[in-house]
C-alpha cells in the first residue's frame, strides 16, 4: 500500500535559474544536482492537495488543504539508470497534523501557516492565487492563464521541471531518504500575467533572498492529476556510490 495517496490540482511552477553553489549543501548523500542545458534551478511551487488519504485512511479536516514549497532538482544512479527527483526546502501547509507526519516519518521541512486560495474563469483566462501568512504578511502567487490545456513539450524546461518522480530528504551527512511519487504525464495551461509578493529570506533563509528580484526564467500551470507516495528507503554511505559518468 502507497503512504499517501492524493490528486494535485492547478500547480502553480515559477522557476529561477540558480547558482548550483548555493545548493551545495542541501543535496542529499547519494544525489548530485540535475541540470536542464547546463542551467541549475530552483521552482516556487503552489497546488491543491484532495482526496489525500495516509496508508489507505482519510483523516477528518486534512483531506483537502493548499502547499507550496520551494524546491531544487537532483538525480541519482542506481543499477544502470538515473533517478530524477526533487529536494525540497520547505514545505508549508495549513494542516499541523501534516507537518508533524511529513517531519517525522519522512524527516521533511513542513511547517505550518494560514492559507487560502481562489480560482477563477471569465470568456478569456482563468485566475489562480494562493496566499499564505507569515509574521503577519500575506505571501501572494497570482496566476492569469490561457483556458485551453496543451501538451507539454518533449526536452523543454517545463519537461524538466514536472518530470521528476523522486523525492530526496537529507536527513544527515550520513543518511538520505528516497521516496517515490508516481503520476501520469501532466498537461499545462500557459500563463499570461504572473503577480508575486513573496518575501524570500523570510520563507527560506538568506541563502535564497537571491530569488527576491531575480526574473523567473518560466512560469506555466499544471493540470495535475492522482498521483502516490510510495514507503521511504533509505540510502548510506554503503549504497550511496556514484558512477564515474554524467548524463
Amino acid at each position: 500500500m502507497s503512504f499517501l495517496s492524493a490528486k494535485w490540482e492547478n500547480l502553480a511552477l515559477i522557476n529561477y535559474e540558480i547558482d548550483a553553489a548555493i545548493l551545495e549543501k542541501y543535496v542529499p548523500l547519494g544525489t548530485e544536482l540535475d541540470f536542464h542545458n547546463g542551467k541549475c534551478y530552483a521552482s516556487l511551487v503552489a497546488f491543491i492537495f484532495k482526496e489525500t488519504k495516509v496508508l489507505g485512511i482519510k483523516f477528518p479536516f486534512h483531506i483537502n488543504f493548499e502547499e507550496v514549497n520551494l524546491r531544487f532538482y537532483v538525480k541519482r544512479f542506481e543499477n544502470g539508470n538515473w533517478k530524477r527527483g526533487v529536494v525540497f526546502i520547505k514545505e508549508i501547509v495549513p494542516k499541523k497534523a501534516i507537518t508533524i507526519i511529513a517531519n517525522t516519518l519522512y524527516h521533511e521541512h513542513y511547517e505550518t501557516q494560514q492559507m487560502r486560495h481562489c480560482n477563477t474563469e471569465n470568456e478569456f483566462s482563468k485566475t489562480f492565487s494562493y496566499e499564505w501568512l507569515v509574521d503577519k504578511k500575506w505571501n501572494t502567487i497570482q496566476l492569469q492563464t490561457d483556458k485551453e490545456y496543451k501538451a507539454i513539450e518533449i526536452d523543454s524546461e517545463a519537461e524538466f521541471i514536472t518530470e521528476h518522480y523522486f523525492g530526496y530528504t537529507k536527513y544527515n551527512d550520513q543518511k538520505t531518504f528516497e521516496y517515490e511519487v508516481r503520476h501520469p504525464r501532466w498537461e499545462q495551461l500557459e500563463v499570461k500575467n504572473l503577480e508575486l509578493d513573496v518575501d524570500f529570506t523570510r520563507n527560506y533563509g538568506t541563502d535564497f533572498s537571491v530569488l527576491q528580484n531575480a526574473k523567473p526564467s518560466s512560469v506555466f500551470l499544471a493540470k495535475g492529476s492522482a498521483v502516490t507516495v510510495e514507503n521511504k528507503k533509505t540510502i548510506t554511505h554503503e549504497n550511496a556510490r556514484k558512477p564515474n559518468l554524467t548524463l
